[in-house]
């Protein structure tokens, strides 16, 4: 570790904080925001969390600055989530001498992402859908019981909490969604990043492109798109907050479809934002897909 910081602390002049006595709370460093906010509502305040990516980052492919690494060069544990998502962060935790580094995604029954450069790679949205919500949970609370033995029943207690608190926001808009006619349930999305929240609420997946880090809104994936909505008459399409709504708007304009808002999935919002927490995101992001695919007229060209 101490050679990671020397060669950091060339890049920038920021304090480092030095060791902590065992007794002090843990400090636990995640990837991005979602995987945060998990870890904060499991550890409680036997833990400090911190987020590498700030509040409304686009994750993929992100470039991590000399502030984002030092802030965390002091954990104890780190987080990430796996299947391909924050790769990113490799070049620097490598270097952290002796620290965890937890996959949180270990465990769920990846679906593949389907198109572009990156077709049949597991989707690394996992944690848009209840049972693999579960086990995100479930891992965060044994990779904290392994750093921290002494508090691992406040750990688990705190987890089956905590799910309880995702199944009472997903439980009742996934039934809702069950209830939509056949012919109402398509998701289209900008980024395929719903795979798993689409399985959950049974619905058709569409989308623009399959994931971010790809080519986004081209003319041969907007015509593409437009043509698929046509064939299925499909009445909604919606983009998500790290990306640019205008293909889907667009879109919107050509097929006669509703444009139905933002979907947040990547990254939660500033303490002042729409979804401060991961509980918001969940209701937020699905609250305004069934609301949307229940109200939305028919399809008028």
């Amino acid at each position: 570790m101490i050679r990671a910081l020397t060669a950091l602390l060339l890049l920038a002049p920021f304090a480092v904080r030095a060791e902590t006595p065992p007794s002090d709370p843990l400090i636990v460093a995640t990837s991005f925001t979602v995987i945060a906010d998990m870890a904060r509502n499991v550890a409680g305040p036997l833990a400090q969390v911190r987020s590498i990516t700030p509040p409304g980052a686009e994750i993929h492919g992100y470039q991590p600055s000399p502030r984002d690494i030092i802030g965390i060069a002091d954990a104890d544990l780190v987080l990430v989530n796996g299947l391909n998502l924050d790769t990113w962060a490799n070049q620097f935790l490598d270097r952290l001498d002796d620290v965890p580094i937890i996959t949180v995604s270990d465990g769920i029954d990846p679906l593949p992402i389907r198109g572009g450069d990156y077709d049949g790679q597991p989707n690394p949205h996992g944690w848009m859908a209840l049972d693999s919500a579960n086990l995100y949970v479930d891992n965060i609370a044994t990779a904290l019981a392994a750093a921290d033995p002494a508090n691992a029943g406040a750990f688990r207690t705190n987890a089956q909490a905590y799910k309880a608190q995702i199944a009472a926001v997903i439980g009742p808009l996934r039934d809702r969604a069950r209830a939509l006619p056949q012919d109402r349930r398509i998701l289209v999305t900008s980024e395929g990043a719903f795979s798993y929240l689409a399985r959950d609420f049974a619905l058709t997946e569409m989308f623009l492109w399959p994931i971010n880090s790809e080519g986004q809104g081209t003319p041969q994936q907007v015509r593409q798109l437009i043509d698929l909505m046509r064939d299925t008459n499909a009445p909604v399409i919606f983009s998500e907050s790290t990306v640019s709504d205008r293909p889907a708007r667009r879109i919107a304009s050509e097929t006669g479809a509703q444009y139905g808002g933002i979907l947040y999935v990547d990254s939660l919002s500033d303490g002042d934002g729409p979804v401060p927490t991961y509980l918001d995101l969940l209701r937020v992001t699905s609250d305004t897909i069934v609301t949307a695919l229940e109200t939305a007229g028919p399809v008028d060209e």
